[in-house]
């Protein structure tokens, strides 16, 4: 692009130059991790459907003698993981609109909830272990499920604490900011993907 500039007599603006270099990255950027996420979906419906299909094989379900969730603080993390998905939302808009305080402090807090339903996930693990011994593949198809969603919101936790981190050192501008874009788009990502499982391990 630049070499075609000055062959054609043009005179090189090298903060245009940039721009556009960042804008062609961008979208190419974004291209591949919207395939990120796909790949995503296609690994957790395969699981969701393989256990769709063992809940409907005429067995019963869930086994007897294995305790029930409980559907109530379920619900209860439920809230704080999406409630999360807000905070997200509006630490982006408020980087968009240059209210760095504002967007800081509700990126912080979007990674208090997701660590306090990472808590909560936990404290569910611990109390449903050992009721849980004799489960087979209805406790296996919920430990892997939420267990694999649990820890993407871990590696969700912990880049938004790196993406924190790049911004207080300068790494994103108004107009530069693909990072928080992903970011956010991973974390409602998340958001998304626990509805289904909330559904059906605790609804249906």
């Amino acid at each position: 692009m630049a070499v075609q500039a000055l062959a054609h007599g043009g005179v090189l603006d090298p903060h245009q130059e940039v721009d556009q270099l960042y804008r062609e990255t961008r979208d190419l950027r974004l291209t591949g991790f919207l395939f990120f996420l796909v790949s995503d979906v296609v690994l957790f419906s395969a699981f969701i459907f393989a256990y769709l299909y063992l809940r409907n094989s005429g067995q019963g379900w869930p086994p007897p003698g294995i305790s029930r969730l409980d559907v109530g603080f379920a619900a209860v993390n439920s809230v704080v993981l999406f409630g999360s998905g807000a905070t997200m939302h509006f630490a982006l808009e408020n980087w968009k609109h240059g209210h760095f305080m504002k967007y800081a402090n509700w990126l912080i807090m979007t990674i208090i909830l997701g660590s306090m339903f990472l808590a909560g996930q936990g404290y569910e693990y611990a109390h449903i272990k050992a009721s849980w011994a004799g489960s087979g593949i209805f406790g296996a198809s919920f430990f892997t499920l939420t267990g694999m969603h649990g820890f993407h919101v871990f590696v969700g936790v912990c880049y938004l604490i790196v993406l924190l981190l790049q911004s207080v050192h300068g790494k994103y501008t108004q107009s530069k900011f693909f990072g928080l874009t992903a970011g956010t788009l991973y974390w409602h990502f998340v958001d998304v993907i626990w509805v289904v499982l909330f559904s059906i391990f605790y609804l249906f």
